[in-house]
């Protein structure tokens, strides 16, 4: 067996991604220890009972104690008074990431408050489902996923490298970029996706022509795939649209443009602007199946009856 990459491994918040970073941990060796902690009581009995850890923590201070690796996974609106929190008690050296899916805004919360010489090293793993809590996690959940490193002009490039080889040891494929770019990327590619999910399943529940009944009974294809995005987690959700305000309203703004262009070309019969379009959108869907990010199989792959939906 491998050396660890890590002695200590210190993982705030354990829902589906900090279940299935123990798991991966555990399996692999990527770590001596595992140390879990979340506020809630059942939530850590429940990661206890999974096996996900070695020591389980209700006190965040206490979980980051000697550990040279510590991944807070929690909603990116927490993030500043977590690190506040865990700040006095870090190693000198130690690796301090997380996994939200904005960076800016999560850099600005968090950085003020790490001590000299805790390297930084925020990242984002573009994978998830619509479940959350330990229960959740599964091993596989970041193979052939891409994982978003965006560290500082200060961060050494030594700790950049050892956080890189960690979710590569995870099967995660690794990219590094500015947090300005990606939340850019991110607003189009996810925010905005899911916020569209949200607004669609939302004018169904409020349509009066329409009961609710009618909407479940006679879902297609399409709208039963909103419904997956929209059953993700609220309170994670929330934080990301409040945290990356700036970059979902300029990619709803464009998509607003090109809405109203699609509403004219249905207002005066444009079949050659609609078909354009499609066209297009076919070349994308093809291309992320060539990338390996998705499955050209029908239903997407899914058996019938799954729920599960992979997701930014």
């Amino acid at each position: 067996m491998t050396e660890p990459l890590f002695e200590k491994l210190a993982l705030i918040g354990i829902g589906l991604i900090g279940s299935s970073i123990a798991l991966n941990a555990k399996a692999s060796g990527l770590a001596r220890h595992v140390a879990i902690t979340t506020r809630r009581k059942e939530t850590l009995a429940k990661a206890e009972a999974l096996g996900l850890g070695d020591s389980y923590h209700l006190e965040a201070a206490e979980a980051v104690k000697d550990a040279d690796f510590v991944i807070l996974c929690v909603p990116v609106g927490v993030c500043g008074a977590i690190t506040r929190e865990i700040a006095p008690h870090l190693n000198a050296g130690a690796i301090v990431s997380d996994v939200g899916s904005v960076k800016a805004a999560v850099i600005g919360q968090m950085a003020p408050h790490l001590p000299q010489g805790v390297q930084f090293v925020p990242a984002h793993p573009l994978a998830g489902t619509e479940h959350s809590g330990p229960e959740a996690g599964f091993p596989e959940l970041f193979r052939n996923r891409w994982c978003i490193l965006t560290p500082l002009a200060e961060t050494d490039p030594e700790a950049v490298e050892r956080v890189k080889a960690f979710w590569e040891a995870m099967g995660a494929n690794v990219e590094a970029m500015t947090a300005e770019h990606h939340d850019l990327v991110l607003a189009i590619v996810s925010h905005v996706p899911h916020l569209i999910a949200y607004n669609i399943v939302g004018t169904a529940a409020d349509l009066e022509e329409v009961t609710q009944s009618e909407v479940v009974k006679f879902s297609a294809s399409g709208f039963r795939d909103f419904t997956r995005i929209a059953a993700s987690d609220p309170t994670m959700w929330r934080d990301v649209f409040l945290t990356n305000r700036d970059a979902v309203l300029e990619m709803l703004a464009r998509f607003s443009e090109d809405l109203a262009s699609l509403q004219r070309a249905i207002r005066w019969g444009d079949g050659d602007a609609l078909f354009d379009l499609f066209t297009r959108t076919r070349a994308i869907r093809r291309n992320i199946i060539e990338a390996g990010q998705d499955t050209a199989q029908p239903n997407f792959g899914r058996e019938p009856g799954s729920e599960t939906k992979p997701q930014g």
